[in-house]
């Protein structure tokens, strides 16, 4: 694994070039994509897992570009879970209504939440 961002996003598009090429580029388009948009690195990552169900025909190369996408679909689902406590909160939902949904036990821990998933989308050094 590079250390160099041009390295790293160049491994990133094998490994959905990898996927798309199993299968992935069938994928059905989801009602937000806009046409041409190409799958979600979690859509990729489901599928990878999805066609990995049978050791017998499952191909190491696949999901090992699986494994390689993980990272970006989790910082995908890190900035859809931002997104939802903001809009949360932008249609007046409490902090103690936004625990309850998220089955945490406290307003508190719902805050706490948002801290460290903001941490996570935009990194420990940048202020939220």
């Amino acid at each position: 694994m590079s250390f160099n961002d041009h390295d790293d996003a160049a491994d990133l598009g094998r490994a959905r070039v990898v996927v798309d090429e199993a299968g992935a580029a069938g994928l059905a388009r989801r009602p937000w994509q806009h046409p041409g948009q190409p799958a979600s690195d979690g859509d990729l990552v489901r599928f990878t897992a999805w066609t990995a169900r049978d050791a017998r025909t499952t191909d190491p190369a696949v999901v090992g570009a699986g494994l390689r996408l993980l990272a970006s679909a989790r910082a995908e689902l890190d900035q859809s879970e931002a997104g939802l406590l903001f809009a949360a909160r932008g249609a007046g939902m409490t902090w103690t209504q936004i625990a309850d949904a998220l089955g945490l036990s406290s307003a508190q821990a719902a805050q706490q939440r948002l801290n460290r998933v903001l941490t996570r989308v935009t990194g420990p050094d940048t202020e939220s």
